[in-house]
C-alpha cells in the first residue's frame, strides 16, 4: 500500500477509471450480444436498429478512449458485414 498522500489518491483515481471502464465495455458486450441475438432471429429491422446504436456506443467508448477508435471502426464494420450478409 502507498504512504504518499499523491500516490493513494492516484490509487483511488484509478479504481473510479477502472470500474467505469469495465462498466463501458460491458454495456457494449451486451449490446453486441444483442444485434447477434436479432440476426440469429430472422429479424432484420431490429438488428438494423441494433447496429445504430451499437455503432454510437462504440464510437462513445473510442472518444472517452475506453477503446481504441480504431477497433471501435473495425468492430462497426465487421458488424455491418455480418448483417449485409445474413439479409
Amino acid at each position: 500500500m502507498a504512504n504518499i498522500k499523491s500516490a493513494m489518491k492516484r490509487i483511488k483515481v484509478i479504481a473510479k477509471k477502472t470500474a467505469r471502464n469495465r462498466m463501458v465495455k460491458s454495456s457494449l458486450k451486451t449490446a453486441v450480444r444483442r444485434f447477434d441475438e436479432a440476426i440469429a432471429a430472422g429479424n432484420f429491422e431490429d438488428a438494423k436498429a441494433k447496429l445504430r446504436f451499437v455503432e454510437k456506443k462504440l464510437h462513445q467508448a473510442a472518444a472517452k478512449g475506453v477503446i481504441h477508435k480504431s477497433k471501435a471502426s473495425r468492430k462497426v464494420s465487421r458488424l455491418a458485414t455480418r448483417l449485409n450478409k445474413a439479409m
